[in-house]
């Protein structure tokens, strides 16, 4: 803005304000910047009170051109929330049951997560265009994150497997000069090892379990979809075995679908209640080797099973080695709204709660499969 003239300052206000009569502008618009208003104001202007001054018209066809026409005029990014706004504000959710509608919008991870509240109601006409847009978010999620969690996943795993002992082929040259500075020898120029490292022989087998236990109520939407999407990505190492387990007030394993994330996320039905303590039951009663185990509990923590059950369930995990970690929200928003005395009772448990976001996951997950303390923002 600062390098912009005075005339542009004026016009962006002018697109900002809407042209109410006390607005103060007095521009003018025209061309390309008179249909962006128009766009606005079928947006914004519709639900002010009093006189509407815009919509939708409540057709497909109508919501179509409009989804289209925004697409021309504003980035992606823009786009988004205004879609976003569109399903809160004008009830685009019910258009979005048609195909003409939903081959127009932007899609994101918010837009599965609409999609999926309404799964059930899907006709048969929408529902390959349906799963179209949503594997087109899912592919864009895994070409985005799916490296760097193998990455960071492997990584934990060769570092928890290092030895002490190792075989001559086996040992880490440069980790064992390294560790054995002090033992440098002058006078003859080299270094005495009192300690090798190395690695373990490669090995197919699994070396940890990890069970991603997520809560599937209506405000979870987007963590359910980076959860889906994590999951299949840990699911494809075979060092790893992956357990996904969503819930509401039942519960579901969703693991035999962790191929295709696609199925997992149309395997869930989002919205209704919550019983923590059920699905933590389930998942305790599904772990053979708890030392080797990390349980992912992803959830605002509003329990409407039964608390103090959840919580001893919790700390039994612990005490027989499960790695634990609460997470209030997988998904790039913050910290959501959360039942902070249950947040407070793990933490006192040694689980502290927090929100992570998709790019600080991998990180998260190397650290509690080696058993370090867990980055994290600031405490909540």
């Amino acid at each position: 803005m600062s390098t912009s003239t005075p005339d542009e300052r004026l016009r962006r206000w002018r697109l900002v304000l809407g042209g109410a009569a006390a607005e103060g502008t007095g521009r003018t618009l025209s061309g390309t910047d008179a249909a962006m208003d128009a766009a606005l104001a079928a947006l914004y202007d519709s639900a002010d009170g009093g006189e509407r001054g815009g919509g939708l018209g409540g057709s497909a066809p109508s919501v179509a051109r409009w989804l289209g026409d925004i697409r021309g005029y504003f980035p992606r990014s823009v786009v988004r929330v205004m879609q976003r706004d569109a399903i809160d504000r004008l009830g685009l959710a019910a258009l979005l049951l048609e195909p003409e509608t939903l081959e127009a919008v932007e899609p994101d991870v918010h837009l599965v997560g609409t999609l999926l509240s309404l799964s059930e109601a899907l006709p048969e006409t929408t529902r390959e265009t349906a799963r179209a847009v949503v594997r087109k978010v899912v592919a864009d999620l895994e070409a985005r994150l799916a490296s760097r969690t193998r990455a960071a996943v492997t990584g934990a795993l060769d570092r928890s497997a290092r030895i002490s002992r190792p075989r001559h082929r086996d040992i880490d040259w440069d980790r064992t000069l390294r560790a054995n500075l002090r033992h440098y020898l002058p006078e003859h120029r080299t270094v005495v090892p009192e300690r090798l490292i190395g690695h373990g022989r490669a090995s197919r087998a699994v070396r940890k379990e990890v069970v991603l236990c997520v809560d599937q109520s209506a405000s979870m939407a987007a963590s359910v979809v980076y959860a889906s999407v994590f999951g299949a990505v840990l699911a494809s190492l075979r060092t790893v075995a992956t357990r996904l387990v969503v819930f509401d007030t039942s519960v579901v394993d969703l693991t035999e679908v962790l191929d295709d994330p696609v199925d997992v996320l149309f395997g869930t039905r989002l919205g209704g209640g919550t019983d923590i303590n059920r699905a933590l039951a389930y998942c305790q009663s599904r772990i053979t080797r708890p030392a080797d185990t990390v349980v992912v509990l992803v959830s605002d923590l509003y329990e409407g099973g039964i608390r103090d059950e959840m919580l001893r369930r919790v700390a039994a995990m612990r005490a027989s080695g499960v790695g634990f970690v609460a997470l209030l929200a997988l998904s790039d928003e913050g910290a959501p709204a959360h039942d902070r005395e249950h947040a407070a009772a793990l933490a006192a448990l040694g689980v502290p709660a927090f929100a992570c976001t998709p790019d600080l996951f991998p990180e998260v997950m190397a650290a509690a499969l080696e058993g370090r303390p867990l980055p994290m923002p600031d405490p909540v």
